[in-house]
């Protein structure tokens, strides 16, 4: 069977960590990925539940599924479901019981395919799909349906998507491909347009927080959705109390290097080290709330100067530098996948707040 590794993250003792406390079962998931308890916890899926189904039992099952959800609200687990619905044994639907829909929820079913980026690359590569469109070509094991799962297809590089593309031109008979991307207009249109949508619209705070309880026990787990956004399935693999004691940490740095007090040097190898893509959150988040505090205070003039803003705690600070400074922030965020000099780069856009 076919199955990607996804990287580990790295984990450092000098800033505070956010790694997830001791639960049973599986937070992200759910626990066992069955038909009877996703319909509960995960109200936000049930939409898109009940048109698979739908489909499957009106015989209309597409051949290829994109399912398009923001990270974090469980895209990945309703791929794994759908999969369930076609590979049941007892059919009518995923029951969560029986021995395929347990193999499936393990990743070790037969007819299930399973492509992640590599453990060294962070893209799918043509190799990757060559070996799946052939194994798709060959007879189902158990006389059913093969589906192969691709998450998170937008991690797709060109010529793996290419290579794609003949299989879902011409797809065997019963082969369900399910597609999981969080930003599908990285993809080519060739691609999309031969797969049906499959659109999971994000939770509302309430449901976030209720799943949240249900899943982790109690938790400022709000705070925890503050910073990331509405994204539960990620809030569940965090500490909060960690969560909050980064945040406040990253304001309090920030402050200090606003004043002078701070070095962005050593904190840019120190935040380099360590959970630097939720540090990136929590600075974009800072850097939101100097804007809108800034454009609050004078909302028809805000103050645009040539330098960044000055280091008084009582001036007004530049609102064009900052939007060019949380462009910067967004843009090492997405960079952070390729392999560049974080410290570096990171340093660079702390600098920039003293200038």
């Amino acid at each position: 069977m076919l199955r990607g590794l996804i990287p580990e993250r790295r984990a450092v003792s000098d800033a505070p960590s956010v790694s997830p406390s001791p639960v049973s079962g599986d937070p992200v998931s759910g626990g066992p990925v069955s038909g009877g308890f996703a319909s509960g916890p995960w109200p936000w899926l049930e939409e898109a539940m009940a048109s698979l189904a739908a489909a499957h039992a009106a015989g209309r099952t597409p051949h290829a599924a994109l399912v398009q959800a923001a990270q974090g609200i469980g895209g990945d687990w309703l791929a794994k479901w759908t999969a369930q619905l076609v590979l049941c044994s007892k059919g009518g639907g995923p029951c969560g019981e029986c021995a395929s829909c347990r193999r499936v929820a393990e990743e070790r079913h037969p007819d299930l395919i399973v492509v992640r980026p590599t453990e060294d690359s962070q893209q799918i590569r043509i190799e990757q799909v060559r070996e799946l469109c052939a194994e798709l070509a060959l007879t189902s094991h158990q006389g059913g349906y093969k589906v192969a799962i691709i998450d998170p297809a937008d991690t797709l590089n060109r010529f793996a998507a290419n290579a794609l593309l003949k299989t879902l031109e011409e797809p065997p008979p019963r082969t369900l491909l399910v597609l999981v991307a969080a930003q599908p207009s990285r993809l080519p249109a060739t691609l999309t347009s031969r797969c049906q949508r499959v659109r999971v619209r994000p939770p509302t705070r309430a449901q976030s927080l209720a799943w949240l309880e249900r899943a982790r026990g109690p938790g400022d787990w709000e705070a925890v959705l503050d910073v990331i956004g509405e994204a539960p399935a990620t809030a569940a693999s965090l500490d909060p109390a960690a969560v909050g004691a980064l945040r406040a940490d990253t304001g309090r740095t920030l402050d200090a290097i606003r004043s002078g007090a701070a070095d962005p040097v050593v904190t840019a190898e120190r935040w380099s080290r360590s959970e630097l893509p939720l540090r990136l959150t929590c600075l974009e988040n800072w850097l939101t709330e100097c804007l809108r505090a800034g454009l609050t205070a004078d909302p028809h003039a805000p103050e645009l100067r040539a330098t960044a803003y000055s280091a008084s705690a009582d001036s007004v600070m530049n609102t064009r530098a900052l939007f060019r400074l949380l462009d910067g922030v967004r843009g090492l965020k997405a960079a952070l996948a390729a392999p560049i000099n974080r410290s570096l780069a990171l340093e660079s856009l702390l600098r920039s707040l003293r200038e």
